[in-house]
């Protein structure tokens, strides 16, 4: 009970949960939001949200390439911080633009996936990832 109740870590404690709070967001951001507009980009890439102006399909790749790419990059922790800020920004529009003036229920997930992602870039990757092998 006292060690429950305690404030102390462990670095194995600690390189664990980064690990897992890491490879968890990455892995549900790409496959529940990277992966379907992959698969689908032929039917959106017409009328993807575009908020700075550069075309719907271009606007559908960048979206790809940060929720497939920079996913798999916090997944492996490969420049795990330049991953977790791409994600962060994506999600920051997803909140600030494309729910603007919506109730926040519609968007919780976003506003969750932005935490943990700023979280990541914050603490770093973590000691069991490819950056923190590597000794970045």
């Amino acid at each position: 009970m006292k060690k429950l109740l305690s404030t102390s870590y462990t670095d194995t404690a600690f390189n664990i949960a980064t690990f897992l709070l890491r490879a968890s967001l990455a892995f549900f951001m790409c496959l529940d939001h990277g992966v379907p507009k992959l698969v689908h980009f032929s039917e959106w890439q017409h009328s993807f949200y575009d908020p700075f102006h550069i075309g719907n399909r271009w606007s559908l790749v960048l979206s790809i390439i940060a929720e497939v790419f920079a996913s798999m990059l916090l997944i492996l922790g490969l420049f795990a911080r330049i991953a977790a800020l791409i994600l962060a920004f994506e999600m920051a529009v997803v909140i600030f633009l494309y729910h603007r003036g919506r109730p926040i229920g519609s968007y919780e997930d976003a506003i969750l996936f932005f935490s943990g992602f700023i979280c990541i870039l914050l603490i770093g990757p973590g000691k069991l990832s490819a950056d923190g092998m590597a000794g970045r």
